[in-house]
């Protein structure tokens, strides 16, 4: 992840100390931000051969000290292991969070999110909660997200998703934070039958230096779902200008 941004402390810099999870702070006005995404999934109880590598690259745009865009340049991925093996380009978009409340300063800090996402298989409507409380060194988080999506070469495949997804953080020096989260979701084929609820937990670790930033989340299925990844990790790169 690149990031350009106006000088600035930390803290306003738009760190990220979760790779799942979104805080509801959003970046200053006027500032910018380039985010190269990574996500790796692996093995699956019906498929031990599956593997997936993930990319997305972002821009971030401070519209207001309270509005923020970011820009879906790419999401793509490399997958193997599968009848439909191959890297192939997936979408585009665009997302806005508005912050309505500080982290710090209010009893609960919270932020509204809105995505759009379309590819040549794909059309994606997505909208979160954010919610974050900020204590001394710790950071906590949660999302809760609904997501509609159409797919198929005519968009005639419609699936409903829900998910929730948890964070905790800890800022052991400037540099460094580590914690943990979890990941909860559960399809709506046609909005009507649910398929099996996934939930993942593992740790993070977050470090920055000076102009440089990198957060990692290795996340392990702890329930039974035959048809997903046992093992996902998303790792996020950043440079601030």
């Amino acid at each position: 992840m690149i990031a350009l941004m106006a000088p600035t402390d930390w803290a306003n810099a738009g760190q990220r100390p979760f790779a799942f999870t979104y805080e509801a702070e959003t970046a200053p006005a006027g500032t910018l931000e380039f985010e190269q995404w990574v996500t790796w999934k692996a093995d699956k109880q019906s498929n031990g051969d599956f593997e997936e590598f993930s990319f997305r690259e972002e821009i971030e745009y401070g519209l207001t000290d309270r509005l923020q865009l970011g820009v879906y340049i790419a999401d793509w991925s490399i997958t193997r292991g599968t009848d439909d093996d191959g890297t192939r380009y997936k979408d585009s978009g665009f997302d806005l969070i508005y912050n309505l409340t500080d982290p710090t300063k209010d009893a609960l800090g919270s932020a509204l999110y809105g995505e759009v996402l379309i590819g040549p298989e794909k059309f994606v409507l997505e909208g979160k909660l954010l919610l974050q409380k900020n204590i001394g060194k710790w950071t906590f988080a949660y999302n809760a997200v609904v997501e509609a999506e159409w797919e198929g070469e005519n968009y005639t495949e419609d699936v409903g998703v829900w998910k929730n997804t948890f964070g905790v953080s800890y800022q052991i020096n400037p540099s460094f934070t580590v914690g943990a989260e979890a990941v909860h979701e559960v399809e709506f084929a046609g909005w009507e039958d649910a398929g099996d609820h996934a939930f993942y937990a593992g740790p993070n670790f977050s470090w920055r230096k000076k102009n440089f930033f990198v957060v990692v989340a290795p996340l392990f299925q702890v329930t039974d779902v035959a048809d997903e990844a046992d093992f996902m990790t998303r790792a996020i790169f950043g440079i601030h200008f």
